[in-house]
């Protein structure tokens, strides 16, 4: 959900250094561009992870130190469930930490559940701006407040979000909206999910409502478009990795399935947001963990912990010591990497690595990307759990994703 930078660059030409592989003028090359521009601005206003197969799969112990890609931030509060000792959280996209920053303010200056619920949770409330400016704007860094004190391109002030719907704006939330109109246009209802009261009832929506939209034209047209899932935080790299030969609306239809079907919709939160545009009502369905009423207070006390940077994750480690980190969560950056920076980012995990360090993230494709790329002589010194990876992909509730991936290191 982030690209990688070479050394010494700026975010900016970080992130272009990172999507762009062809001549400007070419078509693929304009594809490039175009996204590059779109990421400028708020992606994900929910990161698209589950944070609890990460801590699974990370088997963390209290103390542990972690350094994570922050994208929307929701998994950085999450991982504070596990009590570590601190969390680095690095992203190359302003508004991702900026976001991530208010969420970490938020979290320690509001003054109640209720108010931080009602924040990130329902956020559409016309009270959040005026808690906004009386908790948590003075307890921002000046340039995350100089991000939600700005306004956007219509002229709002981009804090406004959070009394008009977050979760229906950021390329993602209208990448989710574009496709429940797609859908209405041609007769189905996503929406209809979030009403089904077993997986029994969610197959059956799923098989009426659901699957035959990708047997439309208009559907196999505009999946077929590398543009189409910009809206996703995919770049063209990556579309080629998602589709894997496959027609994209079969490889679509099949996620989508994994989605609605595979898991009952009283313990999947991605489901609520891609079905429901938001999570349930009142807090009556699933949350992630940061938002969970049970885990508030921990959260809260824990939250100083955290560290964000406007950086890759690999200039990030450059900056540190051997024996840093003892997780490394890298979401699905790799699959824009080059040989070459895959293999900057390996070497500099691998200096920075404690022993027996868990290093988690997913892939458009099933397969992971690492043999035959980075450097046998760094990979060798990673053990990958295969079987482990393939439950945890499984165990996913996101869905999204081909596979999801665990290394440890040896040593």
């Amino acid at each position: 959900m982030t690209g990688e930078a070479s050394e010494g660059l700026r975010p900016s030409d970080a992130l272009r250094n990172a999507v762009h592989r062809y001549k400007a003028g070419s078509s693929d090359g304009i594809r490039e561009r175009i996204f590059t521009f779109a990421f400028r601005g708020l992606v994900y206003p929910q990161i698209w992870e589950d944070p609890e197969v990460d801590l699974r799969a990370l088997a963390l112990k209290p103390g542990a130190r972690i350094i994570t890609i922050a994208s929307g931030g929701c998994n950085v509060l999450s991982y504070l469930t596990a009590d570590p000792a601190s969390i680095l959280a690095v992203d190359l996209n302003r508004a991702h930490v900026a976001l991530t920053r208010l969420k970490l303010a938020a979290a320690q200056q509001l003054p109640s559940y209720h108010s931080f619920y009602r924040f990130f949770g329902e956020a559409d409330a016309r009270a959040n701006v005026p808690a906004y400016r009386r908790f948590v704007r003075l307890a921002l860094d000046a340039e995350s407040r100089r991000y939600w004190d700005g306004r956007g391109l219509l002229g709002r002030r981009r804090i406004s979000l959070f009394k008009r719907g977050f979760y229906r704006h950021g390329l993602l939330g209208r990448f989710i909206g574009t496709a429940h109109l797609v859908a209405r246009l041609h007769g189905a209802d996503p929406r209809m999910m979030v009403h089904a009261r077993t997986q029994s009832e969610q197959r059956l929506v799923f098989d009426a409502e659901l699957a035959p939209l990708f047997e439309k034209p208009l559907v196999r047209w505009l999946t077929g478009k590398k543009t189409s899932l910009y809206g996703l935080g995919i770049p063209p790299a990556q579309y080629e990795a998602l589709a894997g030969g496959d027609a994209m609306a079969s490889v679509l239809r099949e996620r989508l399935r994994r989605l609605a079907c595979d898991f009952p919709l009283s313990d999947n939160y991605f489901a609520w947001q891609a079905f429901g545009r938001g999570y349930a009502a009142a807090a009556a369905g699933p949350l992630p963990p940061y938002l969970r009423r049970e885990n508030f207070e921990d959260m809260r006390a824990r939250a100083e912990r955290v560290a964000v940077a406007r950086t890759s994750i690999t200039q990030a480690l450059q900056a540190r010591s051997p024996n840093s980190f003892d997780a490394y969560v890298l979401l699905d950056a790799q699959d824009w990497m080059t040989d070459a920076q895959l293999n900057g980012l390996w070497g500099e995990i691998t200096r920075t690595a404690s022993p027996g360090a868990g290093v988690v993230f997913r892939t458009a494709a099933e397969a992971t990307l690492l043999p035959g790329r980075v450097d046998a002589n760094i990979l060798g010194r990673w053990t990958y759990e295969a079987e482990r990876s393939r439950a945890l992909t499984a165990e996913d509730r996101s869905s999204i994703y081909g596979g999801f991936h665990l290394y440890r290191f040896n040593g």
